[in-house]
């Protein structure tokens, strides 16, 4: 059985093929994947963090991975980037309860600075060991469009590296089903401040409406 990282060893990152169930809904898959142990990220986390939504939603949002509050409390976009979410879902005209919404990686990477848990991106390694759940949840689900939120998740669904800015908001075609790729909510939160923050948000929105155009 792989081990959890130790000081002065290299991260075990054995991918996480061994411990997702062939075949199963996703029922099945969000049970198995608290054993998984993929990468080093389960030693430190509190707990896998799977997914949320109907099971044959046509439209599937994936994210980067679980942040501090998703991490305690094991459901996907529940912390401020989930509210910048659902405030744009409904703008879009969508009921985000009929969307399913999930992550690239299952687990909360940080770095502690005193008692707080700060987000640390995932590593390349980290999304390739993940990459397992994601193809099998997405098999269950059969969505018809998938929204990429962010790189992190971009590089997840599509297998290779991805510049937003020059395919955001584009339907792209796939075998099973489409991608749209747009930025993550957290981007939103860091200029909710700032005076162009509502254009950015409509543009999100925008992306998000012609995902929903798609799926329909």
């Amino acid at each position: 059985m792989p081990r959890a990282e130790t000081a002065g060893t290299k991260p075990a990152r054995p991918g996480a093929q061994e411990w997702v169930p062939a075949s199963a809904d996703v029922g099945a898959l969000a049970r198995a994947v608290h054993d998984c142990r993929g990468c080093e990220l389960w030693g430190p986390a509190t707990q896998a963090v799977f997914s949320s939504g109907p099971d044959d939603a046509a439209l599937a949002l994936v994210g980067e991975q679980p942040g501090d509050r998703e991490d305690q409390e094991g459901e996907p976009f529940v912390g401020p980037a989930g509210r910048v979410l659902a405030d744009a879902l409904h703008a879009a005209g969508m009921d985000p309860d009929e969307v399913y919404v999930t992550n690239a990686v299952k687990h909360f990477r940080f770095t502690e600075r005193g008692k707080r848990r700060l987000h640390k991106k995932p590593d390349v390694a980290h999304i390739r060991a993940c990459v397992p759940w994601l193809e099998a949840e997405l098999s269950a689900v059969r969505p018809r469009v998938v929204v990429a939120l962010g790189a992190t998740a971009a590089r997840a669904v599509l297998g290779r590296q991805v510049r937003i800015g020059a395919e955001r908001g584009q339907v792209l075609d796939g075998e099973s089903h489409d991608v749209l790729i747009t930025t993550h909510p957290s981007a939103l939160l860091r200029l909710r401040d700032r005076a162009d923050f509502g254009e950015t948000f409509d543009a999100f929105v925008a992306d998000l409406r012609t995902a929903a155009e798609a799926a329909a």
